[in-house]
C-alpha cells in the first residue's frame, strides 16, 4: 500500500523487499514521503518499521525494490554517500569529546574549516536549547540533554532526510512528552524531512504530519493521525492505534472509540443517539478520567471514558455492577473489515 503521491518526494520506496533467512521482514513496501514532512513509521516489534528505516539509511541492502532520495536511486550506495543522518536511542556520543566536538564531528570528517565548524555547532546547540554547554562532556548531561546533543550532531550537516530510530525510548514519560514537542518544534524550524520510527501510538499521533502503520512487514494504512485514529482500515489498526471498541450489530461490523460513547444519566436526552443497555463490570479511576467496562445486554463489551468533572474516586469505583444506558452517534462509528478480509 502506498501513500498519496507528492510532487516533491524526499523519500520514495518502491516494492521494497528484505528477507532474513525465512523471515520476510519487509514485504513489498511502496511509500512516498513528501519534502519537509514529519513522517512516522508506527508498528509493534517485528513489524518491519526499523528494517525499512535501515534500508533507507543504507545500513542494509534490499533484496529487491528501489530506494530514492530526492529523486535519486540510492539502494546501491553506502550510507556515507546518502544525504541522510540517523539518530538512535542510545545517543552514540563519543564520551571523550566535549559536546561541541561531538556536534562538529561530522563537519570535521568533511574537512570543514575550524571556525565554520565552531559556528555551525553553536547554531545547532542553540537550536536544541543547549547554548553554552559546548564545553561539557556527555557524562555531565542528563539523558534528555544527551539526546539533544545527538539531535544537534545529526542536523548540523543539514541532511536532506533525518532518520530517527525510537530516539526517546530511553527517557522517562514526562521527559519523553517534553521531547516530543521539542522534536516537532525543531523539525518545523529547520524544515528537514523527519522519518521517525516508534511503537508508541501516542507519540506517533502527537508529532506526525502523516504516519504509516506497519504489521508483518507490510503497511496497512497511511494517513494523517486523525484519519488513522478515527477511520482505521482494519481490525489490527483499530486495536493497535489507541483503544477501540469493536461491535457487530445486524451483520455490520464497526468500531467506535471509548471517548465517543456516552454514559446516559437518568433523564438524559437521547436525540440522535443509538442507545443500548448494559452493566458496568469494572471501573478504573485514573485521575482526569474514569474508564468503564460495560457488558451490553445485546452482546459485546464497550470501554467508555468519562471525564471526572465532579466525580470522586469513590463514586467512580462504586459504579461497578450498576445497570447503565450507553449511547453513541452513528456518524461516529466506522465500518471495519476483519483482518482476514483485508488479507
Amino acid at each position: 500500500m502506498a501513500s498519496s503521491s507528492t510532487d516533491a518526494a524526499d523519500v520514495r520506496l518502491t516494492d521494497l523487499v528484505k528477507h532474513y533467512g525465512d523471515v520476510r521482514a519487509v514485504d513489498g513496501i511502496s511509500l512516498e514521503i513528501g519534502r519537509g514532512e514529519f513522517f512516522t513509521m508506527l508498528g509493534p516489534s517485528g513489524s518491519g518499521k526499523t528494517t525499512t528505516l535501515r534500508l533507507i539509511a543504507g545500513f542494509e541492502p534490499p533484496d529487491s525494490g528501489s530506494v530514492e532520495l530526492a529523486g535519486k536511486r540510492v539502494e546501491n550506495l553506502p550510507p556515507y554517500a546518502r544525504d541522510v543522518n540517523t539518530v538512535f536511542q542510545d545517543y552514540a556520543l563519543f564520551p571523550h569529546m566535549t559536546v561541541a566536538e561531538n556536534v562538529a564531528y561530522g563537519l570535521r570528517v568533511r574537512k570543514v574549516a575550524k571556525p565554520e565548524r565552531r559556528r555551525r555547532a553553536d547554531e545547532s546547540l542553540e537550536l536544541v536549547r543547549l547554548a553554552g554547554m559546548g564545553s561539557r562532556k556527555p557524562a555531565q548531561l542528563s539523558g534528555g540533554q544527551r539526546q539533544r546533543v545527538a539531535l544537534a550532531r545529526a542536523i548540523v550537516n543539514r541532511p536532506k532526510v533525518l532518520l530517527l530510530d525510537e530516539p526517546l525510548g530511553a527517557l522517562d514519560l514526562k521527559l519523553r512528552q517534553e521531547m516530543q514537542l521539542e522534536l516537532k518544534r525543531i523539525q518545523q524550524e529547520v524544515g528537514i524531512t523527519f522519518v521517525y520510527v516508534t511503537h508508541d501510538q501516542e507519540e506517533a499521533l502527537t508529532m506526525s504530519d502523516r504516519l504509516a502503520v506497519f504489521n508483518d512487514g507490510r503497511i496497512e494504512q497511511v494517513g494523517a493521525p486523525a484519519d488513522v485514529y478515527e477511520r482505521p482500515a482494519s481490525e489490527f489498526i483499530a486495536s493497535f492505534v489507541g483503544v477501540s471498541n469493536l461491535l457487530e450489530r445486524g451483520g455490520r461490523r464497526f468500531t467506535i472509540r471509548p471517548e465517543k460513547v456516552r454514559l446516559l444519566d437518568d433523564g438524559a436526552h437521547e436525540d440522535g443517539l443509538h442507545v443500548e443497555t448494559g452493566t458496568i463490570e469494572d471501573a478504573s479511576y485514573v485521575g482526569m478520567v474514569t474508564r468503564y467496562e460495560v457488558a451490553l445486554a445485546d452482546g459485546g463489551r464497550l470501554q467508555v471514558v468519562r471525564q471526572n468533572l465532579e466525580v470522586t474516586s469513590a463514586h467512580a469505583l462504586g459504579a461497578r455492577g450498576r445497570p447503565v444506558r450507553v449511547g453513541w452517534r452513528e456518524d461516529q462509528t466506522y465500518a471495519i473489515e476483519t483482518d482476514e478480509e483485508v488479507a
